[in-house]
């Protein structure tokens, strides 16, 4: 997706497919251990098919359509979030987006750099390292930072081109985005890098953090009732030592 603040000679990566298997080949070569976490297809929002998804959740990712209604939805939003007092949580890892197609990593970026105290990455891996480097840089520091960095473009553009979907021309602009929900400080928050900052959606736990995210995404689905362009990936811890 192009995001709002980017110009037309900005980097731009090839568009990663919703795909667990994918997802979670990509973020083990990073540092994730197999043993720590895996994405698993979330494949409906009533409570009967959320409770397959293995538990426990630790963030979840949601691919939706770009339509004009959406981004007007985005607009009223943002002027919400711009007049509102409370300001996220200073533990809340966000970052934006600055390069074009690269929703689908950063969403993955924000799972991971929001669930540290929940896992553990691989000592010196590349994920370690980016997240020992920025952690104390603001959000378009954090982005600088990722359009410099030639290691995660090349897992990316490997990631990219190994879907069961043909890619697509690097300068075609992709119709669809992908934003991560994570549970911090108690709180549910919407991390999209097309954004500014962060956005509350009020009180959450662990434990309810998939159904509590589960609300808001029914909420988007409903926004677009014709499109069936969605899909939505839960990162889920494994059991101590599970293989």
């Amino acid at each position: 997706m192009e995001t709002p603040d980017e110009n037309p000679s900005a980097k731009r990566w090839l568009p990663l497919e919703a795909n667990p298997d994918i997802m979670n080949q990509f973020l083990w070569g990073l540092g994730l251990s197999e043993n720590e976490a895996e994405f698993y297809d979330v494949y409906g929002l009533d409570d009967e098919l959320l409770e397959m998804v293995p538990k426990p959740v630790l963030a979840v990712l949601f691919l939706f359509p770009i339509t004009a209604e959406a981004e007007a939805d985005r607009m009223s939003e943002k002027e919400a979030m711009e007049n509102a007092k409370k300001e996220p949580s200073e533990k809340v890892y966000f970052l934006k987006q600055t390069v074009g197609n690269a929703c689908g990593t950063i969403g993955l970026l924000h799972a991971i750099g929001n669930i540290s105290s929940e896992i553990k990455l691989l000592e010196g891996s590349f994920l370690d390292r980016f997240f020992k480097s920025t952690a104390n840089m603001g959000p378009l520091e954090r982005a600088a930072f990722l359009e410099r960095d030639r290691e995660l473009e090349a897992a990316h553009s490997v990631a990219a081109t190994a879907g069961d979907t043909e890619a697509p021309n690097i300068n075609t602009n992709v119709d669809t985005h992908f934003i991560c929900f994570a549970c911090v400080d108690g709180e549910l928050y919407e991390l999209d890098g097309g954004r500014s900052q962060p956005l509350s959606h009020g009180p959450s736990s662990p434990d309810s953090l998939l159904k509590d995210a589960a609300m808001v995404i029914q909420t988007m689905i409903q926004k677009n009732p014709d499109s069936l362009n969605f899909n939505v990936i839960a990162l889920s811890k494994k059991a101590d030592g599970a293989p």
